[in-house]
């Protein structure tokens, strides 16, 4: 994912939520909503994302220092898995309490078409913010399915994003529904209905959010497409006949460290080994352009050495 690209999808997300936050904050005063007011949790837990991720760009982009020689690419993977923790905290358990306790004492509703006025408009808004997300996801995405996008992607922005403005519209709609029925009904027990359905679907996204960039965090490797072409690199048949072990880790985004030992033709001098492993470091950038950090070490096979793994 490019800086400018995530970047773009953020800000309108931001922009969006901040805008939502306001109208649905406003609504609930005006009727009382619970859903509504979930709603206005959940944008202000999602605008407070927004600046979370932006952040973690931000903090991600220092130089390297001699306490962190790796750099400082994974304060994305951290900042990204506190928008998770804020979504559950924010907007899921925030949600559920208020379902419970609306449900239990249902209270009626003042102005309902107000609500409904302002969840039209905030689903047009979150529209616009999720298409965004989605125009700069599609690239990366390729012919994958989205939901294999979401899990396999290295960059941790586009996919919160994405999984946030689904939880969004999702729950505008759930909001929508409990507003709705209580008009129909006059029962304002179905506005409490609606905000436990909201609180739910935002604890389902937090913890998909946790499992992925808990994944992150504690480091991935290169995509299998990725360790492919640096397999194939890092061989030339003249002087490295075969690779003996292979090991890559994401340190950030978009730098994979990769680590190697290689088989050397027996009976080359060392200048010619140096040019080798040289050659060899320059293909795999080549393929690999987020191989930036590649330590090979030659050896000579042996019976006794592991197959390359």
């Amino acid at each position: 994912m490019s800086a400018s690209g995530g970047k773009k999808a953020i800000l309108a997300a931001l922009v969006a939520n901040a805008g939502i936050a306001v109208a649905k904050f406003v609504g609930a005063a005006i009727t009382g909503s619970a859903s509504m007011l979930a709603e206005g949790v959940h944008s202000v837990a999602d605008t407070s994302n927004q600046a979370l991720l932006l952040y973690g760009q931000r903090a991600a982009a220092k130089e390297a220092t001699e306490l962190h020689p790796f750099g400082y690419g994974r304060n994305r993977y951290f900042y990204s898995f506190v928008v998770a923790l804020v979504l559950f905290t924010l907007g899921s358990v925030y949600a559920l309490y208020e379902g419970i306790h609306k449900v239990q004492h249902p209270e009626e509703l003042n102005s309902p078409i107000v609500a409904i006025v302002i969840l039209v408009i905030a689903i047009a808004l979150e529209t616009y913010s999720f298409m965004t997300a989605v125009k700069e996801s599609r690239p990366l995405k390729g012919g994958a399915s989205w939901w294999r996008f979401i899990r396999n992607s290295r960059s941790p922005e586009l996919p919160v994003v994405l999984l946030e403005d689904t939880g969004a519209l999702v729950g505008l709609i759930l909001a929508l529904f409990g507003v709705g029925l209580t008009m129909i009904t006059g029962d304002p027990v179905w506005d409490g209905v609606g905000t436990l359905c909201i609180g739910v679907l935002l604890g389902v996204i937090a913890i998909i959010l946790i499992i992925e960039m808990q994944s992150l965090l504690i480091g991935e490797g290169a995509t299998p497409e990725e360790d492919r072409a640096i397999r194939e690199s890092l061989v030339d048949g003249e002087r490295i006949d075969r690779l003996i072990h292979l090991k890559t880790q994401y340190i950030g985004p978009e730098e994979i460290l990769v680590a190697a030992k290689v088989s050397v033709v027996r009976g080359l001098d060392i200048a010619t080994i140096a040019a080798a492993i040289d050659a060899a470091e320059a293909r795999v950038r080549r393929a690999v352009p987020a191989a930036r950090t590649i330590y090979i070490e030659p050896d000579l096979y042996r019976t006794e050495n592991s197959p390359a793994k």
